[in-house]
Order: structure tokens, then sequence, then C-alpha cells
């Protein structure tokens, strides 16, 4: 499936880079493996698709819910959460 989701800029351009090779999404959408990501860029000041877009393929999908986590929500709420890139 080809699925177009809104990117902002500096994300964009991370991702055009090569640096950012992940997404963190709200799972209000249906998404899996080998589906097709269609990444256009999105100024949120001007409101605007920018032209700019690139097509990614999903690779893996990680889905949860808050608790049903390894962390008690108690940290979870204090730390929050980060999301790391590995290369």
């Amino acid at each position: 499936m080809k699925i177009e989701k809104k990117v902002w800029p500096k994300y964009f351009q991370a991702i055009i880079e090569d640096k950012k090779n992940y997404e963190l999404r709200l799972a209000d959408w249906k998404c899996k493996e080998g589906d097709t990501l269609i990444l256009r860029e999105w100024d949120p000041k001007t409101k605007n698709y920018t032209g700019r877009e690139i097509t990614k393929k999903v690779k893996y999908v990680a889905k949860f819910k808050i608790d049903n986590l390894f962390w008690p929500k108690e940290d979870i709420e204090k730390y929050g959460f980060q999301i790391i890139s590995l290369g």
C-alpha cells in the first residue's frame, strides 16, 4: 500500500541527508512492513507543501500503548521517550 504523510522541513532534511531513518507517528492509521511511505515536506508556518517529497519502504513497525510498556507510568511521565536510530 502507498501512504502519503506530511513531514516538517527539519525532519525532511534529516531524512534526505540519511541521518534520520525512522518515523515516530501516532498510530491512528494502518501501516505494515512492505508498505511505501511517500513523505511530503510540509511547512507548518505557511501551511503548505514545499514540493519536495521522498519515497521510503517500511522495513519494520512497532506499535505500543502507554499501559503496555516496559517502564512504570511515573517514569514515562518524568523522563519521556527517546527513539534511537541505529546505523
